[in-house]
C-alpha cells in the first residue's frame, strides 16, 4: 500500500476503492501526533471498560464503552446525552433490532485532546468526500476483545457486515499476546477486495460503509498461559438531518 502523504491522496483511494489501510506512521502524520498529548491516558482507559453483557450471554468476551457526538460541517463537535447503540437486523443479524446500552466513555477521554483530534480529522476527511453533508451523527466505541486458551476472541462476531452508516474509522490502540485479527474487505457479492492486519498502535482502517463490507478474523493468544487482548477505537459517521 503506498504512503498517504496528505489527505488528498487518501480521498482518492477511498473514492476509488471504498477503503484504505494506513500504517501508524501515516496516521501520526495525518493526526499531527503532537496533538495527541493525552495519548498514554487515552490508551490506558481501555483497561477500564465494562463487559459487553449482550455478547457475554453467548459466551463471547468483549468489553466496551460508547459515546455519541453530533457535528456540523464546521464548528464544535458536541457530545450528546448518553443513549443506546442501535443497529437493524439488516446490518447486524446477531444483535440487530435491540437497543444496546453500554457504559459511557469517560468524560476525561471524551473531552481529551486525542479523541477530539481523531474526531476532527475524521470530520475533515469524510466531509471532503461528501461536501453536501451539513450534519453528522457520530458514534464512538472503545472495544477490547479478549482471547483465552481454547476460546478465540471475535472482533466481529456478526461476521462480514456493514455497520449501516456512511463511514467507519478503525484505529488500533493496543495488541497484547495476540495473533491473527486480520481485517477483510468485501464487495457486496462477497468478493474479497483486500485484507490487512492492524499490528501497531495507530494502524488504521477507513471504510466507505455503503460501498464495501468488512470483517475481522478471530484472535487467539500467542501464549495461552497469559492474558491476551486487542484494543481498538471504532468511530462511525452517518449523515443526519
Amino acid at each position: 500500500m503506498t504512503a498517504h502523504s496528505d489527505t488528498s491522496t487518501l480521498h482518492t483511494q477511498l473514492q476509488r476503492d471504498g477503503f484504505a489501510f494506513l500504517t501508524a506512521d501515516q496516521m501520526r502524520d495525518l493526526l499531527q501526533a503532537q496533538a495527541l498529548s493525552d495519548w498514554p491516558a487515552f490508551a490506558a482507559s481501555w483497561n477500564d471498560l465494562g463487559p459487553d453483557t449482550y455478547l457475554a450471554a453467548r459466551g463471547r468476551h468483549r468489553r466496551r464503552r460508547h459515546a455519541v457526538f453530533a457535528a456540523d460541517a464546521g464548528g464544535e463537535i458536541r457530545r450528546e446525552p448518553h443513549q443506546p447503540h442501535y443497529q437493524s437486523l439488516t446490518y447486524n443479524t446477531l444483535q440487530g433490532d435491540i437497543q444496546r446500552w453500554f457504559d459511557p466513555v469517560q468524560p476525561a477521554i471524551a473531552e481529551g485532546p486525542s479523541l477530539r483530534r481523531i474526531l476532527a480529522f475524521s470530520r475533515e476527511l469524510f466531509g471532503a468526500l461528501t461536501p453536501a453533508t451539513r450534519h453528522w451523527h457520530i458514534e464512538v466505541h472503545q472495544f477490547r476483545i479478549e482471547a483465552r486458551a481454547g476460546e478465540a476472541g471475535e472482533p466481529t462476531p456478526e461476521g462480514v457486515h456493514r455497520d449501516g452508516v456512511d463511514y467507519v474509522l478503525v484505529l488500533l490502540i493496543d495488541r497484547a499476546n495476540i495473533e491473527s485479527g486480520t481485517t477483510t474487505i468485501h464487495a457486496h457479492d462477497g468478493t474479497l477486495l483486500g485484507s490487512f492486519t492492524l499490528t501497531h498502535a495507530l494502524d488504521a482502517a477507513l471504510v466507505d460503509d455503503a460501498r464495501v463490507c468488512h470483517g475481522v478474523t478471530a484472535v487467539t493468544p500467542l501464549d495461552p498461559q497469559h492474558p491476551a487482548h486487542r484494543d481498538v477505537l471504532v468511530v462511525t459517521f452517518r449523515a443526519s438531518t
